[in-house]
């Protein structure tokens, strides 16, 4: 395994092999993530090609501090686009739509292309706001948001209610909208 500052440095260097050693290192962990979102085998798959592509696209000029996450947010991103574009018909039902659906009435819609800057000023702040949680807090808020577990899931590992999940993660989420409105984001 390489640590992802030389990951980072042959992205800069424009080497393709790092496109298979992106693979190696985070594709089963982007995998799941797609996976739990879109619960397509061939779609989840497709994620991660997405994933890899944003990568090479995006670095440079992006340097992330955390690459694991970032692969993680951009495979996830690609799930939720996916999974809205063959579910357009039928909403309702599935874990990405109840995740999208509890974070809605806090972040702006990212509908318009205009909104390009904002959303990446937004996901820096996300991103920055993530770690100044607890441990436990900012574990229960990845879970939920960015791996789209289920709160059974979620409690189960946690050795918490569903009960007790669900309301940790309200009081997060008001942190956030307070956070947000703070930084003008809102």
């Amino acid at each position: 395994m390489r640590d992802d500052d030389e990951i980072i440095a042959l992205l800069y260097q424009r080497d393709e092999q790092v496109l298979d050693l992106l693979h190696k290192q985070y594709g089963a962990l982007c995998f799941q993530i797609a996976y739990r979102i879109t619960g397509n085998r061939e779609d989840a798959e497709e994620c991660v090609n997405d994933m890899l592509m944003s990568v090479w696209n995006s670095i440079p000029p992006n340097r992330p501090t955390h690459l694991p996450a970032y692969c993680a947010a951009l495979v996830r991103n690609s799930a939720l686009q996916k999974n809205e574009k063959s579910h357009r018909q039928k909403r309702g039902g599935s874990q990405s739509t109840e995740v999208i659906e509890e974070l809605a009435d806090i972040l702006p819609s990212s509908e318009s292309v205009e909104q390009r800057v904002e959303q990446n000023e937004l996901s820096a702040a996300l991103n920055a706001w993530v770690q100044t949680l607890s441990a436990e807090s900012r574990h229960l808020f990845i879970q939920r948001y960015y791996m789209s577990e289920s709160l059974q899931i979620i409690a189960a590992r946690s050795s918490l209610t569903e009960e007790a999940v669900k309301s940790r993660l309200k009081r997060i989420r008001k942190k956030l909208k307070e956070y947000l409105r703070k930084e003008g984001l809102l």
